[in-house]
């Protein structure tokens, strides 16, 4: 089995096919095999309530991960069941206009950064911030999304 993941975009943005691209490439660089995982595109009423539930911040967001593993021992049949992205297509459009590049550099960086933290990154500690940021910018560098 490959890698088998979905983009369900619940109409509210229909231009992100380079996603797949981007994220066989990222999953490739991690010798990730056999994985499962889905992004979802959410608006900012649902963002806001997801990161209100489960991460007890009262504010909307950009996108928000949840792992279903703890480490890479875990799977079924040696599937790998990685978790769910959600994407708030709003807020990334707002991001992309506050720091003055494309949607699809915004939204490239929002798939990669929740990809990686399925994969068991974090950015809780400078070095691992540093470790995180430079293999998102590495990832849409080498897939030619530029700022």
């Amino acid at each position: 089995m490959e890698n088998n993941y979905t983009i369900e975009d619940n109409n509210l943005y229909k231009d992100y096919d380079y996603l797949y691209s981007l994220l066989d490439h990222t999953l490739e660089h991690e010798k990730v095999n056999n994985a499962v995982f889905s992004i979802i595109f959410v608006g900012d009423d649902e963002i806001h309530q997801i990161n209100r539930d489960y991460r007890h911040v009262d504010r909307i967001t950009d996108v928000i991960s949840f792992a279903f593993e703890d480490s890479d021992d875990l799977g079924y049949n040696g599937i790998r069941m990685l978790g769910d992205i959600y994407i708030c297509i709003p807020q990334m459009k707002r991001q992309a206009l506050d720091y003055g590049h494309s949607e699809k550099r915004e939204l490239s960086f929002l798939a990669v950064h929740g990809l990686l933290h399925l994969l068991g990154y974090d950015h809780m500690q400078k070095e691992d911030e540093e470790v995180m940021f430079s293999l998102q910018e590495l990832m849409l560098s080498d897939e030619n999304i530029q700022r």
